[in-house]
């Protein structure tokens, strides 16, 4: 296990430099890939994206996965939106699409907890269900919310989230989400349950700990991630379609891999993820720089996700060969 540790902090250092590299390259080669809107779209894309990426980190850490955050979130957002226009304070909008999210973490956790579905189909099922829901209350029309150029009690909304000026403000909400999870992970019981049960969940069971209870947490804690990511995209995009939001699961997953979580369980941060999401982010606005046509962008991105898990893989077959050895 201390090397596959020492390995899997070699791939964070890893993804650092690849992270560099890429926005070398695509400085040099894509059309005003420096400039202020180019930075501001690599921003607002890492917002929504690390939110889901941290919150699927939990999960991913016990050996699990969720695939339902991109749709949740894009319910949650829809949703929030239709009470919006519907004469719903903004507030109290933003404080229900919170607790949307969390609502579909807390359905999955006890799916695959207490119902013992497997987290893949559990949560594939309930992207589904998150995707038809937000179309069925939305009657599948487009919501909006406040945008930065609009004026009224509301426009403070866009400002605070995503920018002020040219001040990206949604970067201080992340970091600041960021140092709370590490936390989370590092010094309370929550995370070492966490690792523990992506390690050897029977083992943790046998030690008298209810590894049910606590293995609901990180599901709980991805769809409250997924809930505050649907936040950051309204406040960015502010024109919210139903129906859409499939895909963002995978960009997550994959700076989540990509970081040095390990779809085994047992191994992973916080940190790693967040360099992964940067990662993903300058990937998707460097392409777009570099004028190819979307079928190449969804390749190109298709073969960085297949090549993070087959790092990831790689890394896994390993540590079970040393654990052989000796």
């Amino acid at each position: 296990m201390v090397d596959f540790v020492k390995r899997v902090q070699l791939q964070k250092l890893m993804a650092l430099g690849a992270l560099i590299l890429l926005y070398v390259f695509f400085s040099i080669f894509g059309r005003g890939f420096n400039s202020m809107p180019m930075t501001l779209a690599i921003l607002s894309r890492s917002y929504f994206v690390g939110f889901l990426a941290i919150g699927v980190t939990f999960v991913i850490i016990t050996g699990g996965i969720d695939l339902s955050i991109g749709t949740v979130m894009m319910c949650s957002a829809v949703i929030g939106g239709f009470l919006f226009r519907n004469g719903v304070p903004l507030w109290l909008c933003l404080l229900i699409m919170i607790l949307i999210g969390t609502t579909f973490g807390v359905v999955n956790a006890l799916l695959v907890t207490k119902l013992k579905l497997p987290p893949f189909i559990a949560t594939l099922g309930m992207m589904m269900v998150s995707a038809g829901l937000g179309s069925i209350v939305t009657n599948v029309q487009a919501q909006t919310f406040p945008s930065p150029m609009g004026g009224g009690e509301n426009a403070w909304f866009a400002r605070v989230f995503i920018r002020d000026g040219d001040l990206p403000t949604g970067v201080f909400f992340l970091a600041g989400y960021l140092i709370i999870t590490l936390i989370i992970l590092k010094k309370t019981k929550l995370g070492r349950y966490t690792y523990a049960i992506g390690s050897n969940e029977e083992a943790v069971r046998l030690s008298g700990v209810n590894a049910s209870n606590w293995k609901m947490l990180p599901y709980i804690i991805s769809g409250f991630s997924a809930g505050l990511a649907s936040i950051f995209f309204a406040a960015a995009y502010f024109v919210i379609t139903p129906g859409i939001g499939q895909g963002f699961e995978l960009d997550a997953i994959a700076a989540t891999v990509i970081g040095g979580t390990s779809l085994a369980g047992g191994v992973g941060s916080v940190t790693g993820t967040i360099i992964g999401v940067f990662i993903m982010s300058v990937l998707a606005v460097g392409l777009v720089s570099m004028n190819l046509p979307t079928p190449y962008q969804v390749f190109l991105a298709g073969v960085v996700v297949i090549g993070a898990v087959f790092m990831d893989i790689q890394r896994t077959n390993k540590a079970n060969q040393v654990k052989k050895e000796k």
